[in-house]
């Protein structure tokens, strides 16, 4: 079966507001404690207008949609992004996406005891991210999206 997707589509936009709380969240949860991140008097003292995202948390936005768009069966193989444009609170980050290329790929079961093979579809697409001052984050992302007729052998 062919998937429904194509060299060239379009992924729907995702707009994502960015408060302090994301911001903050975000470096607290990937470990990342640098005051820029969350202390406002040390981010100015050090030439930023404001506390910004750090790049672990733009790094799970953009997996975040991918798989929104793709949907719970899709597995993240490789996000490599670049930073540009700094998020401050108050800003919108606004992520587009397109489908670059689409390349069969069988997978087999982490459990052999299952001997289970999938026919799966990887597709790799270009998503940029920009805000109110530009082009935040650019990068690429290989997914793997089982295709609707994959079933466990056997079954």
């Amino acid at each position: 079966m062919t998937p429904p997707y194509r060299v060239g589509d379009e992924l729907p936009p995702l707009e994502i507001p960015v408060t302090r709380t994301l911001i903050v969240a975000g470096a607290i949860a990937s470990r990342d404690y640098q005051d820029v991140h969350h202390d406002a008097a040390s981010a100015r003292e050090k030439g930023s207008p404001d506390i910004f995202m750090n790049i672990l948390t733009t790094n799970g936005l953009v997996g975040r949609y991918i798989t929104d768009h793709f949907g719970p069966t899709a597995v993240l193989r490789k996000v490599a992004i670049r930073l540009g444009a700094p998020n401050y609170p108050g800003d919108v980050l606004r992520l587009t996406g397109r489908i670059t290329e689409l390349r069969t790929a069988d997978t087999s079961s982490a459990d052999a005891s299952l001997d289970e093979v999938v026919e799966a579809i990887e597709a790799v697409v270009q998503v940029t991210g920009g805000n109110g001052i530009g082009r935040h984050v650019t990068g690429t992302v290989a997914v793997t999206l089982p295709e609707p007729s994959a079933k466990r052998a056997g079954a």
